[in-house]
């Protein structure tokens, strides 16, 4: 399909379908693409994405705007540049995803994922990766309230994290961060690099405090806390 408007005032379009080629479109329809394989998305609007690409596998997404709660929930292997989504839930149960110069403004991004790499993109919203395994931001904005909790394998690389408080609770993180964090709490392990930590919360007695490395760049030289 190229340069359409697809119109399904019935809903629940293109099912079961392999080998989809969209682009210069716009979809007008929530629960489009379902339990579908091999989807390219070029240039394409989805205005009401609710719903959008469940348990489908196999998807490239090229400068799409979508607008929709429970965005790709349940799929896998996805290539995504130059996308905007505003919608919360997005990529529930996703694996292997890659995403590329994005902004994400989604409440609960991410969760319950294995192995998603994001890459010179903005993530905004509460509750960011949880309970999500192999989760890397590289050259990222991010801003989650309570942010990258239960999170197994968590990598950070020269990304800003902005108002976001009790971060990486029960994680394992390895972590370089060029900005201050509000807060830290209960870290299982790793390391943490920071322009500085707000506050450091250690209150699991089950948790050692030194199995989290933790930096801190403090007038210019680096200290450990």
């Amino acid at each position: 399909v190229d340069n359409s408007t697809l119109l399904e005032t019935a809903r629940s379009g293109i099912w079961y379908t392999h080998n989809i080629n969209i682009k210069n479109s716009t979809i007008e329809s929530p629960k489009t693409f379902r339990r579908s394989k091999n989807i390219n998305l070029t240039n394409v609007n989805i205005p009401i994405a609710t719903e959008t690409l469940w348990n489908c596998q196999d998807i490239t997404l090229n400068n799409v705007n979508a607008k929709g709660d429970y965005f790709g929930m349940n799929s896998e292997n996805i290539v995504i540049k130059d996308f905007n989504l505003s919608g919360n839930y997005a990529f529930d149960g996703a694996k292997n995803v890659e995403v590329y110069n994005s902004r994400l403004l989604s409440k609960d991004a991410f969760w319950n994922c294995e192995n998603v790499t994001v890459n010179n993109s903005v993530i905004i919203g509460e509750y960011l990766g949880w309970n999500s395994k192999n989760l890397t931001f590289i050259d990222c904005f991010i801003e989650s309230n309570q942010g990258l909790c239960y999170v197994e394998n968590l990598v950070i690389r020269n990304s800003k994290v902005i108002n976001t408080d009790l971060a990486f609770e029960y994680s394992t993180v390895d972590a370089d961060i060029t900005t201050r964090v509000d807060s830290v709490k209960n870290p299982m392990g790793g390391r943490i690099h920071a322009r500085g930590i707000d506050d450091l919360i250690m209150d699991d007695k089950e948790i050692s405090s030194l199995n989290t490395k933790i930096l801190v760049d403090e007038g210019g030289e680096e200290n450990a806390v």
